[in-house]
């Protein structure tokens, strides 16, 4: 038999992936990664056409969606000066049925922090300040469902800091959430347990289970197990959970205590929604799904298997209201693609700005806007970062 071409079999493997990590997604984990069928006719962002040329903002985009600048690094908004490399970001809503847009500064040297931009119900910008500082390379990171932002330093033995996103309460170190190189939080918030990410050619996927709540039923982090994943046979399937001997990392870092722990190539954003923990690792472009119910894990995007991949450069993670996966770009095409039921869609790319990243993804929370930052503009330089909002059928 003649032996099948390189093409031919590149070609089988595209296919493979998609029926794998797409549609065949759903017979993994009994359909709870698909939208359901009568939201997604009306809502998919598969529907989307292509991306129109660059508007006023240099932001490429479908037909009916807009654009602004919310927030230029080094502007003075309120008295507070927008922070430079802007990074990881949440949206909360507030009592007057506004919303707040919180952001992470990844700068050295303890001039990070987070901060955060108030807008009216009606969208306007109407305070802005600072609710983290003198802190290191806060990355990423996550919000809680008790309304509050997890901020992560990703260096060595970094801390997660605990945020008030309206600026009334001091921001507290979460050390039980381990010292390491972290990159993201996400909570599950059904179990209330955190599975965190580590940005580390070999870092490791971590949970956290409180062992004691406050009086609200919120975990406290005074007591509770850090723990570090293991998948029992090959790239997926079952994993296997250790509870860490030293979660500060007194004399071995955390991916290191643990000698059956599984490595995964820089560890980015993650996020949850209905059972499933979704990240993503930069080194090899791969998308990843943990079912906390029966802990499995799959790979849902791998860039390997594509010739030529519309996704590369993962990094931060979010979703829409029917579960459809938005995955930000580190540097690839500068794009903010979807990963769909049926398809994989560029939703927006940032034209001119191929020395930058997209960070920070986050809808506001009536998810008819996505707020997103070029961590350092046009210049490439950490110092021109740029905060857009978007507006459009989400």
């Amino acid at each position: 038999m003649e032996a099948p071409s390189k093409m031919k079999v590149i070609d089988r493997q595209r296919r493979k992936l998609l029926q794998y990590s797409v549609m065949g997604l759903g017979a993994f984990m009994g359909n709870v990664w698909l939208p359901a069928p009568v939201k997604a006719v009306s809502l998919s962002l598969s529907s989307l056409g292509k991306l129109q040329p660059a508007d006023q903002n240099d932001l490429r985009l479908p037909v009916g969606f807009t654009s602004r600048i919310v927030a230029n690094s080094g502007q003075s908004l309120f008295g507070y000066n927008w922070h430079a490399a802007p990074d990881g970001g949440a949206t909360f809503a507030t009592s007057d049925g506004g919303w707040i847009y919180v952001s992470n500064s990844e700068l050295d040297d303890q001039t990070g922090g987070a901060g955060a931009l108030r807008f009216s119900p009606l969208g306007e910008i109407v305070d802005a300040y600072s609710i983290l500082d003198r802190t290191n390379r806060n990355c990423a990171g996550g919000r809680t469902p008790w309304k509050t932002w997890l901020s992560c330093e990703e260096i060595d033995k970094g801390q997660v800091w605990e945020c008030d996103p309206f600026g009334q309460k001091t921001a507290q170190a979460r050390s039980a959430l381990g010292l390491f190189r972290h990159e993201a939080v996400a909570v599950d918030n059904k179990k209330k347990q955190f599975y965190l990410t580590e940005d580390e050619t070999d870092g490791c996927l971590y949970r956290y289970t409180a062992q004691s709540f406050d009086t609200l039923g919120n975990p406290n982090f005074n007591s509770g197990i850090l723990e570090v994943a293991e998948i029992i046979n090959g790239q997926v399937g079952a994993v296997r959970w250790h509870p860490l001997p030293d979660p500060l990392a007194v004399s071995v870092p955390t991916r290191k205590q643990i000698p059956n722990c599984t490595p995964f190539n820089g560890g980015e954003g993650i996020w949850y929604h209905q059972n499933i923990v979704y990240f993503s690792t930069k080194g090899d472009n791969r998308v990843w799904a943990y079912n906390v119910q029966d802990s499995s894990l799959a790979i849902i995007y791998d860039a390997a298997l594509f010739l030529k991949p519309v996704l590369t450069g993962v990094d931060n993670i979010t979703g829409n209201a029917v579960g459809e996966l938005l995955v930000a770009e580190d540097k690839g095409n500068m794009q903010i693609v979807a990963l769909t039921s049926d398809k994989i869609v560029p939703v927006v790319k940032v034209a001119g700005q191929s020395d930058s990243e997209i960070t920070g993804l986050a809808f506001s929370p009536d998810g008819a806007r996505l707020y997103f930052s070029s961590q350092r503009g046009k210049t490439g330089n950490s110092g021109d970062g740029i905060t857009f909002e978007v507006t459009g059928p989400f």
